[in-house]
């Protein structure tokens, strides 16, 4: 049976995104209807409306998103009706890298998550005879209801019942993105530097988590003073202002090179500047979305003879499965809190939630479709 729903409809790079009834499909054997409490707004939302990624429009949004299990398909075993859960990307199950517990890298990665549809090309939301794209990231959470998989949706966990559902939606993204480079991707060792250039929703993640994982120093740059101000509040043990020179300031304060540096940016100049400052054995890990065509330069005899290693890093090497509830704990027992990055807002106030986060006013908006 189909599910009438209301959802956020992005129809142009120019236009608001306007709030719609659509009609949801029933879920297939793999599939899970979640009714949305809660979903945070991401970068790569908005990276779609301003067409630097090729999925089609019109369609539905969010990929952020926390709810409770309304319906699941006859294959579905992890999860039932009332459960309270989490989604997050979408994976294949089948290739080399799914099978490596490394979705991420799923080899399949695009049509399951960008392509507007399911992998198989059929549409999941209707308006009338007019088919909206849907099945963003594995869900569309910008609607009241969604259809996820077996794949990317995970089981709150008892201890954490008494969290409100739409407090627990960043952590699908931004939130597992950020501290899973540092915890994961770079496997970042206590008592060794670290520099992270952006300090938004990501970059303040990799600063918790580095403060988890007992790095030394801490390093934070942005163009923000509220956001290194939030920063060093959030573990960062130093903050240099982007527009003051921060790689003098960093080489200056770590003489001996840097044992990581995350950059969230996705801009050449930034990324090219701080590869001098690695350290031997060093990491480079990137993670900002730049344009298709950016290419970068490093000098070859550094990278070789120093062993340095620059490392593209998606969803923060995440398996959704063990590492969103470990996110769960850390901030259950005080060491990841995340809450003090959000706003929420109505999910009817999505258009003034979006001009919040672009204009730097608030780090990660999150809107609530439903209380609990």
């Amino acid at each position: 049976m189909t599910t009438t729903v209301t959802a956020a409809v992005c129809r142009s790079t120019d236009a608001p995104f306007t709030l719609e009834t659509l009609t949801l499909d029933a879920p297939r054997a793999d599939e899970v209807l979640v009714k949305i409490h809660g979903s945070g707004i991401c970068h790569t939302d908005l990276a779609v409306r301003d067409r630097q990624l090729p999925t089609p429009l019109p369609i539905v949004l969010g990929h952020e998103g926390a709810g409770v299990v309304e319906a699941v398909g006859a294959d579905v075993t992890h999860v039932k009706v009332g459960d309270r859960v989490l989604m997050s990307f979408n994976s294949c199950g089948t290739c080399p890298c799914c099978h490596d517990h490394s979705p991420t890298y799923c080899y399949n990665f695009f049509p399951h998550n960008f392509m507007g549809a399911r992998a198989d090309g059929s549409p999941t939301l209707h308006a009338g005879d007019e088919v909206v794209h849907g099945n963003f990231f594995g869900q569309s959470s910008f609607a009241t209801h969604a259809l996820a998989t077996a794949r990317n949706v995970v089981k709150i966990p008892d201890s954490a019942a008494h969290l409100p559902l739409h407090m627990l939606s960043p952590l699908g993204c931004g939130m597992m993105t950020g501290a899973g480079a540092v915890l994961r991707a770079m496997q970042v060792q206590a008592g060794m530097p670290i520099a992270i250039f952006g300090a938004g929703a990501v970059g303040l993640a990799a600063v918790m988590a580095a403060k988890i994982a007992g790095a030394n120093p801490i390093i934070a740059v942005d163009l923000h003073e509220n956001r290194l101000a939030l920063a060093r509040e959030l573990g960062a043990t130093h903050t240099f202002n982007g527009r003051e020179d921060p790689i003098a300031q960093i080489a200056a304060l770590c003489p001996q090179g840097l044992a990581y540096a995350f950059d969230n940016t996705g801009l050449a100049s930034i990324i090219e500047g701080v590869f001098p400052l690695i350290a031997p054995k060093g990491i480079l890990g990137i993670v900002g979305a730049s344009a298709p065509d950016a290419m970068l330069s490093f000098n070859e005899s550094s990278l070789m003879g120093g062993g340095k290693r620059v490392i593209g890093i998606l969803g923060g090497d995440s398996d959704l499965f063990g590492f969103l509830p470990e996110l769960i704990e850390h901030h259950l027992a005080g060491r990841f809190p995340y809450d003090k990055l959000i706003r929420a807002f109505r999910f009817d106030d999505i258009n003034a939630a979006i001009h919040a986060g672009e204009s730097g006013e608030v780090v990660k908006p999150v809107l609530i479709m439903a209380e609990g």
